[in-house]
């Protein structure tokens, strides 16, 4: 089954020459490495590159086992690259096998690593340079950090409805269903039925995902890591902080004296699950204001599948889990994504007027553009009508408000100006953000 990334390849496209490593990140098993050695490959040499000018090493296969020494694989590419004047392109899948080693001038001093091989490659004027990398070794503060300011990151995410339904076509709410059940991971499509994917999913997080933080973070309480991640995965679309976490699995777990979680260790821990791009932080904006809250705030999982995988699929919510999945969409789409603020007035007990808060959803931003949505599964009695659009008339401003709604399907505007889009139909237009 063909898997078309336009977005992703658009990207690389884009960066093409531009003086930049290109460095593509995210979660494991979400398909760097297909985008790289096989879309963006095949676009090369459609555009006319020929084949032995794009030099390949994938560090995890057995043939190219000498290339994790990172000076044996800038000694390599050079000899090839400076005996030539013709561009070529390097490719370094799974970038994070490579070893660090002492360096041969100065053997006690700071080892060598690939950053300082793919600098160096990078310094080549006919050579264009493009890695992956998974979690362990690639997080984003590090990219940031090591490169220099010499690098274009592309952030890959598992598919979204989009590229979902491009490739399995049919009904589409169906599709959504099954998307909304077992997600966008790409093999998904693969496994020949449901027990499968269920038993993928599972195997993700716990041979791979949670195996590379430990390591990577040297994490020593892995039981509190593993029940931070569970409740995350319970909670999302709810607002939670670390010491509310923390509060709960002392609780639950009966924790007492030496054994109690503190919330700077489930803070940590929640910093190593999105540094992990496992799950994303959404902070509340006042939007009048102009500034955020400190707490509390909301966390997505990167995609559905994998949150309900995690919890054993139970706890179909589907209210929070296709409030993730606009989420995950509108970051696809480019957006910066916060939950929005606003007041309003209402009369306390005493019949006094007082301020009262009111929450947007989503304030999704691009490009100096501000679109306000609303999440709301069903919209059943008039109550609830007002509930959802209150707050988007009280944001003083004119930009974009939508309403995805799971139980309707033709879209509409309200007498507000607020548009009523099915979820489906918002999930495939990408013009509406």
């Amino acid at each position: 089954m063909e898997i078309k990334r336009d977005l992703y390849l658009n990207k690389i496209v884009s960066f093409m020459w531009d003086g930049q490593v290109k460095v593509i990140t995210g979660i494991r098993r979400c398909g760097k490495s297909y985008l790289l050695r096989r879309i963006f490959r095949n676009y090369l040499v459609s555009q006319g590159t020929p084949e032995d000018r794009i030099l390949s090493y994938e560090l995890d296969l057995a043939r190219d086992i000498r290339f994790r020494n990172p000076l044996e694989l800038a000694k390599t590419v050079r000899e090839r690259v400076e005996r030539s004047p013709d561009p070529f392109y390097l490719f370094v899948d799974e970038i994070q096998m490579s070893d660090d080693v002492p360096n041969p001038y100065n053997p006690d001093g700071r080892k060598i690593t690939f950053y300082d091989a793919l600098n160096d490659l990078n310094s080549i004027p006919n050579l264009d340079v493009y890695v992956t990398g998974s979690n362990s070794r690639m997080l984003s503060g590090d990219i940031l950090t090591e490169f220099r300011g010499r690098s274009d990151e592309i952030r890959v995410r598992p598919l979204s409805f989009r590229e979902y339904y491009a490739a399995v076509g049919g009904d589409r709410e169906e599709a959504f269903e099954n998307y909304a059940f077992f997600g966008g991971m790409p093999l998904i499509l693969s496994r020949p039925n449901d027990t499968a994917k269920m038993d993928y999913l599972k195997s993700l997080f716990s041979e791979v995902y949670l195996k590379d933080i430990v390591e990577r973070k040297k994490v020593k309480r892995e039981d509190v890591l593993s029940a931070a991640l569970d409740l995350l995965c319970s909670s999302v679309g709810s607002l939670t902080n670390p010491s509310n976490i923390a509060g709960a699995l002392n609780s639950r777990q009966k924790r007492a004296g030496e054994d109690i979680v503190a919330s700077n260790t489930v803070a940590s821990y929640i910093g190593h699950l999105s540094d992990a791009y496992l799950f994303e932080e959404c902070r509340r904006y006042d939007v009048k204001g102009k500034r955020y809250f400190d707490y509390p705030n909301k966390y997505y999982c990167v995609d559905p599948g994998l949150r309900n995988a995690r919890i054993g699929f139970r706890q179909q919510e589907m209210t929070h889990i296709t409030e993730n999945i606009v989420y995950n969409d509108l970051r696809v789409r480019g957006c910066e994504v916060d939950i929005g603020i606003v007041y309003g007035t209402e009369r306390n007990k005493s019949g006094h007027p007082v301020r009262a808060p009111r929450e947007i959803d989503f304030i999704a931003a691009r490009g100096g553009k501000r679109t306000y949505v609303q999440s709301a599964y069903a919209i059943e009695t008039e109550e609830k009508s007002r509930a959802e659009t209150r707050p988007l008339g009280l944001t003083g401003d004119s930009f974009g408000k939508i309403i995805v709604r799971r139980d309707i399907r033709k879209r509409w505007y309200d007498n507000g100006g607020i548009l009523n889009v099915g979820l489906v139909d918002f999930l495939l237009d990408e013009t509406l953000v």
